[in-house]
């Protein structure tokens, strides 16, 4: 299971394995058991501080799974799943965690965490090419392990296809509380905390509303905002960033392979390196923080939260980012994670050998079919154009599979379902009006973006197309006010546009304060560095 290079790095991180670590697993006589068995003794082979039982009386439980357990404690961590691909990190750190090293998690987190008072079991459906998955697995796993009365087990939709079938489970990660949905999508500690502990909110918002104004807030954790906060930290001003998840839509995005000098890597990776390096600078991140209402003042511009608080800045850079774009027909909100998607990567495992389609024929709908042929049993991309606008590499291998249909000139106008779930797809022959209709259990809307600007209306200046309208510095109509990256009207949606632009915000805020009278006193620079 482990090549060699695995097993010398994960040997290496054993070694900070200070407790005995129990690995109980219940197996069955199937090929994926035998799997999971091989797996488990390659890693009991790596310490000495792990054991390795098996069961085969799985009659009340999942087969293939196994549970690790700290004897002579509560503290239990359990996969039904044979956690490699994405969630080998899962595996990696639940055994670290479990063999009691440190926690790298904030104080008072961790003292949230063990006060919460009631009884919680989780059960968080993955697929191992999920790449939002990881989050909330690690999340539960890890708050597992402060408070002994959660519980969390991990389950691979694809192992598990009758329990995926009949808890009705199109979409992951979906995350099972006490035997009903709980959440589906990406989330971490402070999200599921925000939820069991219900006055978190408020006390937050309190303590947030008594900061003092910042030199310049940064409403966005995106690329933009991580480049604007380092180049403003630079500057030696007081720099902060709220955030409703730091990294923004990076997040969800699998392969980065056009992020000049990295050659390749994956959403999350990228945004862990953007958090780690505006951590490296003296920056107060506020992260699961959605801004709903900005105030302009004569002299501090206000940030009002959907907690109450309220935060103040002298100059303000807003790098909210953007989201997928809905198709907006009927079925589509009603079917959203029940046939509806939006990220073949996560969700494409779980339709395995059925039909779907793909609505867009751009770069991202191309390329998802692409992705789904190889999984599904067929493929059916939609597409309004007369022709596919994709690059012209991948419209030659989409048309090369023998199982995809594409149709150009259709017109989405139903996505239909039988009350629990998708089976159809309507669609209109812009040519000859016919509508036509096609039975199917999947539908990934792939049509672009849509900026996240709905709180702002009404005061900077917004395009037809709801981006903020900045000049050439990233200046908004409200002098004070920038803004940078896919939110605003830069005609070209890129990481490494979004980055510069964010930068370029930064430096443009930086020029602003030191140009403004504000209290009497114009900021200076600690540092004389001005990149």
């Amino acid at each position: 299971m482990l090549d060699a290079n695995l097993k010398t790095q994960l040997k290496a991180y054993l070694e900070k394995v200070t407790q005995p670590i129990e690995i109980v697993a219940s197996l069955d006589d199937g090929a994926k058991a035998r799997e999971m068995q091989e797996l488990l003794q390659e890693i009991v082979l790596l310490s000495d501080r792990i054991t390795l039982v098996e069961h085969r009386d799985v009659a009340n439980g999942r087969a293939p799974s196994f549970k690790l357990n700290r004897p002579g404690t509560d503290i239990s961590v359990e996969f039904a799943a044979i956690p490699m691909g994405h969630e080998f990190t899962s595996l990696v750190l639940a055994l670290l965690q479990v063999g009691g090293h440190p926690i790298k998690l904030d104080d008072k987190v961790i003292e949230q965490i063990k006060n919460l008072d009631g009884d919680y079991s989780f059960e968080t459906y993955v697929s191992l090419t999920c790449q939002n998955c990881p989050e909330v697995v690690q999340a539960l796993n890890v708050m597992s392990i402060i408070n002994p009365r959660i519980r969390s087990v991990t389950i691979d939709g694809a192992l598990f296809q009758n329990e995926v079938e009949q808890r009705q489970i199109m979409a992951v990660p979906t995350v099972y509380m006490n035997g009903e949905v709980f959440g589906q999508g990406r989330t971490g500690v402070e999200e599921i905390l925000a939820r069991l502990d219900t006055g978190a909110a408020a006390r937050k918002g309190e303590e947030l509303s008594a900061k003092e104004p910042y030199d310049v807030l940064i409403v966005g954790g995106g690329p933009a905002g991580a480049a604007a906060a380092i180049y403003a930290a630079r500057k030696g001003i007081r720099t902060g960033v709220v955030a409703e998840r730091f990294g923004g839509q990076v997040l969800d995005t699998l392969a980065i392979e056009n992020f000049v000098s990295v050659k390749e890597t994956e959403g999350p990776q990228f945004a862990t390196a953007l958090e780690q390096h505006v951590k490296a600078y003296d920056v107060d991140i506020m992260n699961v923080q959605r801004a709903e209402q900005l105030i302009a003042g004569d002299k501090l511009i206000e940030v009002k939260l959907a907690n109450g608080g309220v935060l103040k800045g002298k100059t303000v850079i807003l790098s909210t980012g953007a989201r997928w774009r809905e198709v907006n027909v009927p079925g589509e909100r009603e079917y959203r994670n029940h046939g509806v998607a939006y990220c073949p990567h996560c969700d494409g495992p779980l339709f395995k050998g059925k039909r779907v389609s793909v609505i867009g024929g751009g770069n991202s709908g191309v390329e998802a079919a692409i992705d789904l042929a190889g999984l599904v049993q067929h493929v059916t991309l939609l597409e309004f154009a007369a022709e596919l606008k994709a690059d012209a590499v991948l419209v030659k291998k989409l048309k090369s599979l023998p199982n995809v249909t594409i149709v150009t000139s259709a017109q989405t106008t139903e996505i239909t379902g039988d009350g629990k779930k998708v089976n159809g797809i309507s669609y209109k022959e812009r040519e000859t009006g016919e509508v036509k209709h096609v039975e199917l259990e999947g539908v990934f809307v792939q049509i672009g973006l849509v900026p996240n600007t709905e709180w702002l209306k009404g005061t900077v200046a917004l395009s037809k197309h709801g981006e903020i309208e900045i000049d050439a510095k990233g200046q908004t109509s409200i002098p004070g006010v920038f803004a940078a990256g896919d939110v605003t009207t830069v005609p070209y949606k890129q990481i490494v546009i979004a980055v510069g632009a964010g930068a370029t915000a930064a430096l443009s805020a930086f020029d602003h304060l030191i140009r403004s009278s504000v209290d009497d006193e114009a900021p200076v620079a600690k540092e004389a560095v001005a990149a």
